[in-house]
């Protein structure tokens, strides 16, 4: 299997085609699953303990993983070592049950906000910009390592620009939802996701049934909110949009 990496050149008009997405159905055509099996507050060693349950046991022919936020702070942390460990065991779990694996890149934050969160001394002197980079080229290396496809989400969002204390921001801010959040996408965010996610996996002809989406709460929906998830926007355009 042919690794593929993808990353939008124009990232500003697929920004603009999210905001038009419509309203589907929420029942769409069974040959269209997806399953949303983020957990807020996961990190890989969460991933672990559950993908059996809530990965493997759907016999996916597709899963779209997204790891490593929570891996990285304060938290939860994991060494950079160990995530990269944990996350070689997860894929390799996954292709054992004969399932294509579409890695992607993590988000950007809005650091000031983040650090409301976090204290600034646990990220030592690469600071939480430094330890985003060694986690997503730890992701890029290994889909490499392990032949999967690779959507590089994270290079996606800072290309698109749209990070930071606007209104107009992907990830949330007081502005956009008055709250000092700074992780977690805006419903806009979401729809950007799911976009990026259904372009690939139709781009490359990756299976378009029996998804599982498995990942944190930016996989889950922040807040309970699974409808404007990205694997719901994902099921939707599937469905026929």
């Amino acid at each position: 299997m042919q690794r593929r990496t993808f990353l939008y050149t124009t990232a500003l008009g697929a920004l603009a085609g999210v905001a038009g997405i419509p309203a589907l159905s929420n029942t769409p055509r069974q040959d269209y699953l997806v399953i949303n099996a983020g957990i807020g507050g996961n990190n890989t060693v969460d991933l672990l303990k559950r993908i059996d349950k809530d990965c493997l046991a759907h016999s996916p022919a597709l899963t779209v993983l997204m790891i490593g936020t929570n891996d990285m702070n304060s938290m939860k942390y994991v060494p950079l070592e160990q995530f990269g460990a944990n996350l070689s065991t997860i894929i390799e779990k996954i292709q054992a049950k004969n399932s294509r694996v579409l890695l992607m890149t993590i988000c950007p934050f809005i650091e000031q906000f983040l650090l409301t969160r976090h204290k600034r001394e646990h990220y030592g002197e690469e600071g939480p910009s430094g330890r985003r980079l060694a986690v997503n080229d730890t992701i890029r290396e290994l889909a490499a390592k392990h032949n999967t496809s690779l959507l590089d989400l994270g290079a996606l969002f800072d290309k698109a620009g749209k990070v930071g204390t606007g209104k107009d921001s992907l990830i949330q801010n007081p502005e956009n939802s008055g709250r000092t959040d700074g992780v977690h996408p805006t419903v806009e965010g979401y729809r950007f996701i799911g976009l990026a996610v259904r372009d690939f996996i139709v781009y490359n002809g990756l299976p378009q049934q029996r998804i599982v989406c498995f990942g944190d709460s930016i996989t889950a929906g922040d807040g309970g909110t699974e409808k404007n998830s990205y694997p719901a926007v994902l099921k939707r355009l599937l469905a026929g949009a």
